[in-house]
């Protein structure tokens, strides 16, 4: 298979100073304004919390606001990108399934949850893709 290269304004637009950066800025971005608002309202995040079920609440909701928090301190730099995504990711997906449990609704409700759920796949594929790239994966064998 050939490699194809991208159109050339794409690729100078990917070549930007600073555009891997904003990048991986705006893949934080959720997490880190997740992880301040649960620091500005830390009793709405343990109650969010223990509204999962989830015990000791107040434990826990620490425990996500750090990994929230330092996740993607780590993603935005280079070297440790691939920690930052590899912590955001498993949290991601562990919230995700707690979160939103598609298949114990029924109806548009259902197709709301599915939808979310998706999407928090698709965060989880793009800090994979995060932590490839930085690390000067090619996709090439």
């Amino acid at each position: 298979m050939s490699d194809i290269a991208a159109p050339r304004p794409i690729a100078q637009i990917l070549a930007l100073p600073g555009f891997d950066y904003l990048a991986r800025l705006a893949l934080a971005s959720p997490f880190l304004i997740s992880g301040i608002v649960k620091l500005l309202d830390f009793n709405g995040a343990v109650n969010e919390v223990a509204g999962l079920g989830l015990q000791p609440a107040t434990l826990i909701a620490s425990v996500l606001v750090c990994t929230q928090l330092g996740g993607s301190a780590l993603l935005l730099t280079r070297r440790y990108c691939w920690l930052g995504a590899g912590i955001l990711a498993v949290f991601t997906a562990l919230a995700t399934l707690l979160a939103y449990p598609f298949w114990a609704f029924d109806g548009p409700e259902r197709g709301r949850q599915i939808a979310t759920f998706f999407e928090h796949v698709a965060i989880v594929g793009g800090l994979a893709f995060a932590a490839l790239f930085i690390n000067g994966w090619s996709g090439r064998s």
